[in-house]
């Protein structure tokens, strides 16, 4: 995800125009360079240094949890995460107007969505599938069961962990 957002990005700087949207899908799907000082949607314009802290926490905190991962799941879900904040951070940190305070290039419009970029798509859904596996009651730091099936959250209220 990482070299995947940063490649995106130099690519739209040397070639997308910040005035005129480069139109793919009409009505639906643009190509726009714009410059986000804020979070998402735009908002807390003024906080860009709070954004970089909050940035080095969560890549910390990753790099962190790494070590116990034990569902491939996990990985691949704080795999996204990670690229994607670094992706950002990595904006935050070395655009104009200077280091921490970097605005972060966005270029994806989805009419009547906010303009992103591949590591804002990378956060999303990596947040989505996070979500989606606790929900399933998939632990990150529990080994998957002998037969494929992953312990539910009454298993490990339980004590066990196998599946009947």
């Amino acid at each position: 995800m990482l070299l995947t957002d940063v490649v995106s990005k130099l690519v739209v700087v040397a070639t997308l125009s910040e005035v005129r949207p480069t139109v793919l899908v009409p009505h639906v799907l643009d190509l726009l360079l714009t410059r986000n000082p804020g979070a998402a949607f735009g908002i807390a314009t003024g906080a860009t240094i709070v954004f970089t802290v909050v940035a080095v926490m969560v890549v910390v905190a990753i790099v962190r949890l790494a070590s116990r991962l034990r569902r491939p799941a996990w990985g691949i879900v704080l795999g996204a995460l990670l690229g994607g904040a670094l992706g950002n951070l990595s904006d935050r940190l070395f655009r104009a107007p200077g280091f921490g305070r970097g605005h972060v290039v966005d270029w994806i419009h989805l009419h009547h969505w906010p303009i992103f970029n591949v590591a804002d798509a990378a956060i999303v859904l990596g947040g989505v599938a996070a979500l989606l596996l606790v929900l399933r009651g998939i632990s990150f730091d529990d080994p998957p069961a002998s037969d494929g099936t992953a312990p539910t959250a009454a298993d490990a209220a339980a004590g066990t962990s196998e599946r009947p």
